[in-house]
């Protein structure tokens, strides 16, 4: 009998897995199977810590996984393209708002590239090689459609970025395995303009109309989007 294999839940910049708990008890209703993990490079004072260690800490946890399929939101889009010729038994990934590098690019690259600035990058201060985030300014843009206690519940754990992270180059090709972008149209940390040309380099598009958070904001509509993609081990 096929069976659903684990959605692995890696979180964007600034946060941990403690970002998709509330998702995590949805996919749970639906006996969905699911990991979050936690990136190095998020909530670590050395600045050396760059987007391989990531790499390398999601290949670590997915060891004895099983299949699984990727859910990557924001920056870890480029950990996941680049982490995905070296796990065993992947069946899909699915970018939300996602940093997708191309080969040779970093994370920071890509939003080079089409030269928007989102409100996110208003909020982003860098010193001494660490990102961190003015709240006042972050929170809206990342959080734009929650209510107010989820919201400052959020941004309570916020933490700091390496800016080595966004400065590491992608150096996996491609595989051949399903991709699809889930464009979120009310984004206000990375434009859907944005977005939407990223999204080209997936073999599939989806929109929904969410703001950068939707593991958040609108956790079942997400869930309902993995369930329909019917992926099977």
């Amino acid at each position: 009998m096929l069976s659903a294999p684990t959605f692995l839940l890696v979180h964007g910049a600034w946060h941990g897995a403690w970002c998709w708990q509330r998702f995590g008890e949805v996919l749970d209703q639906r006996e969905l199977r699911w990991l979050a993990v936690d990136l190095p490079s998020s909530a670590t004072n050395n600045p050396s810590v760059d987007m391989m260690a990531d790499v390398l800490e999601l290949r670590r946890r997915s060891r004895d996984l099983g299949p699984c399929v990727l859910v990557a939101h924001s920056y870890a889009g480029a950990v996941a393209a680049e982490v995905a010729p070296k796990l065993a038994d992947l069946h899909g990934i699915v970018y939300v708002a996602s940093l997708v590098p191309r080969l040779g690019q970093s994370a920071s690259d890509v939003t080079r590239e089409y030269k928007l600035r989102s409100p996110l990058d208003e909020a982003i201060r860098r010193e001494e090689g660490l990102l961190h985030l003015d709240l006042k300014l972050a929170a809206p843009a990342l959080y734009g459609d929650c209510d107010e206690e989820t919201r400052r519940w959020a941004s309570a754990r916020l933490s700091t970025q390496t800016f080595a992270s966004f400065r590491t180059e992608r150096t996996s090709e491609n595989i051949a395995v399903a991709s699809t972008y889930v464009v979120c149209q009310r984004d206000q940390a990375l434009l859907p303009e944005v977005q939407r040309e990223v999204a080209q380099r997936c073999d599939d598009i989806v929109e929904i109309n969410s703001d950068h958070s939707p593991f958040l904001s609108h956790p079942q509509e997400l869930a309902d989007l993995l369930e329909s993609m019917h992926f099977r081990a």
